[in-house]
């Protein structure tokens, strides 16, 4: 078969979805040198599709890139629109108009940190980012309106404060770096941590008017989500979801799964743009992804008590965390059988201490145990060791032993790969950060945390009343404290004094728990506590 025989019969197999092709046919014969990804990118086609169209084309080749020889171009060059996401980008004609906050965008997400693997990061392209910006802005009224990022690593959040400085935003995100380097652009974003399988953070739970997420690309993933998304709206008649997905053109099976996991939480569909998110990779789909924008039903929030109840961790395509990730290895039970727990907390053989009592890590970290328990054993599997400062923080036992999948020495590499660190943390860093409560010692797998004796007064003793009620807001614990006699002077603080002392000190922290602060904001409130005169 020739060249062009064989480019017929690619075409041909296309049928009506050959617009993809022929528009990649009259950018490679536009004379301009084009990438593998570039094509991708800009066609909104799978990887392998664009990589069929190369394999039978006649191309010269520079270096990585390619394009159709001139003498070729004529019949290629067949004068379509090239790019089909036009279809489903309605702000398209506003992008022109913010340059400056395009270029702004760009900077801020290339000097982010890099994404994990682990994570199924990302990238979205500045423009996208912006357009996500100008999108809510010309679909919704804005003006005193809370809109909540369930994940951040695209920046979605500083975009919309950019464009749209009359909006409250606040994100929720597992990656502390993320977090921590929003903060630092001092936009006024709202920065609380979360991991999405133990829970929404408490002060967000009913705060929002819009939400806006780009999870990971399974069912499991986008139906978690979604859900506590929705459980982070605060208007439930009108609130809106809006929820990035993309798949492959070759696998609208997977697609249809995910659709079905937004329809079991019985969320309205009332649009979908096609192709209005790019990346920076993700080849396999096109490095695009759809928007959609959900509206939650009187029927959602039944739904989405069921979707919880059954919850799974594993929701990512890759990493310890995976959907099809082999079966994570059981804990060391001669570890937790020798130590004598009066809890375990966390998944535990069934057969294992049947007379101990057990609850949840979500269980753990949303209130305090009843029981105050002396010994507590904490099962962290791999993929959920971002928890475990705030694990160890949520338990008031006099000495926990924590069992990780990986051993807790040395410190976690930190690379664009990340599928699963060689450590699960950063010992000498988290001693630090839990030196007020614990005396920390680790041998392979196992972390022991010892309890120290709380000091008498002064400022430490005012760290370690807030770290103690890590469940209660840490403002009203930090005033608390302020007031108690040698917390800040012989007689401490008058209550006035100690709300305009902590309000000063530390305004985002006035409705947070201690579990839900990123962790350089933990770190900042130690600084930060000090003994300060009445005013």
């Amino acid at each position: 078969m020739s060249g062009h025989e064989a480019i017929d019969e690619l075409l041909a197999e296309a049928g009506v979805d050959g617009l993809r092709l022929r528009g990649a046919l009259a950018l490679l014969s536009g004379g301009r040198w084009w990438t593998l990804g570039d094509l991708v990118r800009e066609t909104a086609t799978s990887r392998r599709t664009i990589e069929s169209l190369l394999r039978v084309l006649p191309l010269e080749h520079s270096g990585d890139r390619v394009r159709i020889p001139s003498d070729q171009v004529n019949r290629y060059n067949v004068g379509i629109v090239t790019d089909i996401s036009g279809l489903g980008n309605p702000v398209a004609e506003m992008v022109a108009g913010h340059s400056a906050t395009l270029e702004r965008l760009e900077t801020l997400i290339a000097g982010a940190p890099r994404g994990r693997h682990a994570l199924d990061h990302v990238s979205a392209t500045a423009e996208t980012v912006l357009r996500r910006a100008l999108l809510l802005g010309r679909r919704f009224w804005l003006p005193g309106a809370r809109l909540l990022c369930v994940g951040d690593h695209d920046l979605t959040s500083l975009a919309v404060r950019m464009i749209h400085p009359e909006a409250e935003v606040a994100v929720a995100d597992v990656d502390d770096r993320i977090l921590e380097y929003i903060d630092a652009q001092d936009l006024g974003v709202r920065t609380r941590w979360t991991d999405l399988r133990l829970g929404l953070p408490p002060s967000l739970r009913g705060w929002a008017d819009l939400a806006i997420t780009d999870p990971p690309y399974t069912p499991e993933g986008i139906g978690l989500f979604a859900a506590r998304a929705a459980e982070g709206l605060r208007d439930r008649d009108r609130g809106r979801i809006l929820v990035a997905y993309g798949a492959s053109e070759r696998t609208p099976m997977l697609a249809l799964k995910v659709q079905k996991a937004l329809l079991d939480l019985n969320l309205l569909n009332e649009a979908i743009f096609p192709h209005f998110n790019r990346y920076h990779g993700a080849e396999a789909i096109g490095s695009a992804a759809d928007l959609y924008v959900l509206r939650p039903t009187t029927k959602t929030w039944p739904a989405i008590a069921s979707r919880l109840d059954r919850l799974a961790t594993a929701i990512y395509t890759q990493g310890p965390q995976a959907v099809e990730s082999a079966p994570a290895a059981p804990p060391d039970v001669a570890a937790v059988t020798a130590f004598g727990p009066d809890l375990l907390a966390g998944d535990w053989p069934r057969g294992l201490l049947p007379q101990v009592p057990r609850t949840r890590l979500a269980t753990l970290l949303a209130k305090p145990y009843a029981a105050d328990p002396e010994r507590v054993a904490i099962a962290v599997p791999a993929g959920l060791e971002a928890a475990l400062p705030r694990l160890l923080l949520a338990t008031r036992a006099r000495h926990v032993r924590v069992l990780t999948a990986g051993p807790v020495t040395g410190t976690v590499a930190d690379t664009v790969t990340d599928t699963v660190a060689d450590t699960v943390a950063d010992l000498p860093e988290l001693a630090a950060l839990l030196a007020p409560v614990y005396h920390l010692t680790a041998e392979g797998h196992v972390l022991d945390a010892v309890r120290l004796s709380p000091p008498d007064g002064g400022p430490d003793r005012v760290v370690r009343r807030i770290m103690d009620s890590a469940h209660g807001k840490v403002a009203n614990t930090w005033r608390e404290a302020l007031t108690e006699p040698g917390a800040a002077g012989a007689a401490g603080l008058t209550k006035r004094q100690a709300r305009a002392a902590v309000e000063e000190a530390a305004p985002w922290a006035l409705d947070a728990t201690l579990l839900e602060l990123p962790l350089h904001r933990l770190a900042r409130m130690r600084a930060r506590i000090g003994a300060p005169s009445p005013a």
